[in-house]
């Protein structure tokens, strides 16, 4: 077999099946990809205004440009004028009024990208501003609310709140942020005979995308194939955003019978497309004199934007993870959406989890400010127990609790309380630098909270030559999934890897699919793989006495006996009797034996009741920790980060390098948004950073000048593909121990003795605020 993959020396796993040609410049992203003959350019024409009534969308000036070859406005829809993904709430193209500042009013397809501008700009708008609502808190004030209140409840929460020898209270703040996808948001759309379209679409959704182009263009999803090779980068922004571009570019094409290729510029794609949810939560926390919790309350208020798209989904798993590690017994989570007029915001690595845990952890900080304790003490008193104290404010016991190993573990490796007494001498001796450390725990659950949506399919071909193709129904954008799937291909076949090609996921060989998300992508669509492959090891073991017999006459030969391992078809009690893979193949095909297998595969056990908030909406839970220290400037509010040490709980690793890669990448992710990234609008709802030389992602100098990462050793985890588990989201709240050092270091200003009124981001401007506000 031709060599095609690159392997780590310390463990012989294949690195990333493109890395090399990334370094290469070979790689094919959907604008790598060559024109089609006659394609088209498309651009959005968008809305100035943030709220208003739309009186007149004048397209005549724009038709006579040059180029120009179609231009649709909502009455042009032949299908549905809706892209909501899970409430129709949100038209593809508006008609009637305006919500944002942003929203599609036309879409302009023309011979070139500059001829589609122009057009763009040529449509005149006539639209009746109204005071738009741009904060939580106007939103609660004219009672915007987006849908209906949810509740998690156990105990007697008022009446131990009454009994409590201490209560404390507050209102903290997570701000949103940018995804930032290297690839910007881009469809090309190719009209096929009759009323079919091929979009080629950048989305982590592909059977989604396929689902809202057939509803807009007025067809059924038979007519659509939806293809998506790779995603540069996504992080959430192209589970719903996607398929709008995708409807957008279809539409056009459907109109002109020709391709058309929409990406959107940078700038637009930062302008119009939603964030991660802003949230703004009041908490009530009651405790005894060692810090034990008795009581906790939280009412998360979630910033929708305009229309609903997936915060229901997102604040749900905020409040399924409000309480994060700690157990507990009397706790009431609120969850509230409010609609702002600002970009719908959507989902986000994450999704909720990192908004809800990081105002217990604000909340803990508090508790040991108050009683004037170490931090780590009252955490480690407030874990999950492993049989005792162990089960979750929805009903579900946690599982495989590793919170206590993790812990002892990252103390000794971090050296965290030698370094907490150097770092207190430290603050001792320097006015103006100070320094902070923290350690911040993590409790993932790993499952879509949505039942149904935990399920994947596979389809894997072997070829009578012996080479091996895999597809799958997952999406890979960067985080090295396609890897893991050849890998578990090769493993569960007992064949080398080089034999196997993993294809682009196409819905017309994987229908139905989730979209990858929720760190599933490995649990679900490595299972279905599995499932495909021993459907044919099964036919491989059936045919094998018969193909072994002709070779080896004379001997007894039984199904039963049959293994695959390493490129050979043997008998494992007769090991000279064996035959190379690619041979036996060649014969199993003339045996007529069917060489490829459909798999499915569907999480076992998980429930959620939502009306009485009860459930097990988890197939397991990933734990991690982390350790994080800084140095802060107090007259400039520069923060530095000057060490982390993280440990992530990877089951039994399928491929380690690509998970601590994984690691690192999370956490750096949500160091931009605990520190630097912080969007501003003004008073008419414009984003004024909506642009790379204006929003601050972190670069090379925010990453820890040490940083050590290491992956739970001994924690295989069982019912899952290879004992593994997910990897992709719980990175990314370890980033929180880097916010909690830095208010560390703000507290050491007055000797700890002042509650420093930091919120997320902590931002240099936000730092030298707060220190402000503490005299």
């Amino acid at each position: 077999m031709k060599k095609q993959y690159q392997y780590t020396h310390s463990h012989n796993e294949p690195v990333h099946d493109s890395s090399l040609k990334h370094v290469q410049g070979t790689t094919i992203y959907f604008d790598d990809m060559p024109a089609i003959e006659g394609e088209l350019h498309a651009c959005v024409v968008t809305s100035p205004v943030a709220k208003g009534k739309i009186k007149n969308i004048d397209i005549s000036a724009a038709e006579k440009m040059p180029g120009v070859q179609c231009i649709i406005t909502a009455k042009d829809i032949p299908g549905d004028n809706q892209m909501g993904a899970v409430f129709h709430d949100e038209p593809c193209i508006a008609s009637q009024r305006v919500d944002f500042m942003g929203q599609t009013l036309a879409i302009v397809a023309a011979n070139s990208l500059e001829e589609a501008i122009r057009a763009a700009a040529a449509v005149k708008m006539d639209i009746e501003p109204e005071p738009p609502i741009l904060s939580i808190e106007e939103a609660i004030n004219q009672n915007a609310v987006l849908q209906p209140q949810r509740k998690i409840e156990r105990g007697n929460v008022d009446q131990v709140f009454a009994q409590c020898k201490h209560v404390l209270s507050g209102r903290f703040r997570s701000g949103g942020q940018e995804h930032w996808y290297l690839e910007t948001q881009i469809c090309i759309a190719v009209p096929g005979e009759d009323d079919e379209m091929t979009c080629y679409c950048s989305t982590q959704h592909p059977s989604e995308s396929q689902a809202i182009v057939a509803e807009v263009l007025g067809t059924d999803r038979n007519r659509i194939v939806v293809e998506t090779r790779r995603l540069g980068g996504a992080f959430g922004g192209k589970e719903t955003s996607g398929n709008h571009v995708a409807a957008w570019a279809a539409l056009l094409a459907a109109k002109s019978r020709k391709a058309v290729r929409l990406r959107l510029t940078r700038d637009t794609d930062q302008a119009i497309t939603g964030k991660r949810h802003r949230f703004m939560s009041d908490w009530k926390i009651g405790f005894d004199e060692n810090g034990a919790i008795q009581a906790y309350e939280v009412v998360l208020n979630a910033d929708a934007g305009y229309a609903s798209d997936l915060t229901m989904a997102i604040l749900e798993r905020a409040m399924l993870h409000a309480e994060n590690a700690y157990f507990i017994p009397h706790i009431r989570i609120v969850g509230n959406s409010w609609k702002t007029n600002l970009p719908s915001n959507v989902a986000f690595r994450g999704f909720g989890q990192p908004q809800g845990m990081a105002v217990i952890e604000n909340a803990i900080d508090q508790i040991a400010r108050f009683l004037k304790k170490e931090p780590n003490n009252i955490r480690l008193l407030n874990f999950y127990g492993s049989n005792e104290r162990n089960t979750a404010p929805y009903g579900a016991e946690i599982e495989n609790n590793r919170l206590d190993s993790v812990y002892s573990k990252i103390v000794n490796s971090s050296d965290y309380h030698a370094r907490r007494k150097k770092i207190d001498e430290f603050n001792n001796q320097s006015k103006y630098i100070k320094r902070g450390l923290a350690l911040t725990p993590v409790k993932f659950g790993i499952s879509f909270t949505t039942a149904f949506l935990n399920q994947a399919g596979a389809l894997v071909h072997i070829y009578s030559d012996g080479s091996i193709q895999v597809n799958h129904g997952g999406i890979e954008m960067g985080q090295g999934l396609n890897t893991k799937m050849l890998q578990v291909a090769a493993e569960e076949l007992g064949v080398n890897v080089e034999r196997i090609k993993v294809t682009a996921t196409n819905t017309s060989k994987i229908p139905n699919t989730s979209a990858t998300a929720a760190s599933s992508g490995t649990d679900l669509n490595g299972m279905a793989v599995k499932n495909a492959i021993d459907q044919l090891k099964e036919r491989l073991k059936n045919v094998a006495p018969e193909i072994l017999g002709e070779m080896f006459p004379n001997k007894t030969i039984l199904a039963t006996n049959i293994v695959v391992e390493n490129d050979m078809v043997s008998d494992a009690s007769q090991p000279s009797i064996s035959c190379n893979f690619d041979e036996f193949v060649a014969k199993a095909y003339l045996k007529q034996t069917h060489l490829s297998a459909a798999g499915f595969y569907r999480t076992p056990d998980i429930w959620f009741d939502r009306p009485n908030g009860v459930g097990k909406p988890f197939h397991y839970y990933a734990f991690a920790m982390s350790v994080s220290e800084v140095e802060v400037n107090i007259l400039t509010g520069r923060a530095k980060l000057l060490r982390a040490d993280l440990i992530e709980d990877a089951g039994q690793s399928i491929n380690s390098m690509i998970d601590k890669g994984q690691v690192i990448g999370g956490f750096v992710q949500g160091l931009g948004w605990v520190t630097t990234e912080d969007l501003k609008w003004n008073k008419d709802g414009k984003l004024l950073n909506a642009s790379p030389d204006t929003y601050k992602i972190p670069t090379i100098t925010d990453i820890p000048v040490e940083l050590n990462i290491e992956l739970l050793e001994n924690a295989p985890n069982h019912n899952t593909i290879r004992r593994s588990k997910a990897v992709g989201e719980p990175p990314f709240p370890l980033a929180i121990s880097a916010w909690l050092a830095i208010k560390d270091a703000v507290s050491a200003v007055y000797d700890h003795q002042i509650e420093p009124p930091l919120s997320i981001p902590a931002t240099n401007e936000e730092i030298v605020i707060c220190i402000a506000k503490m005299k």
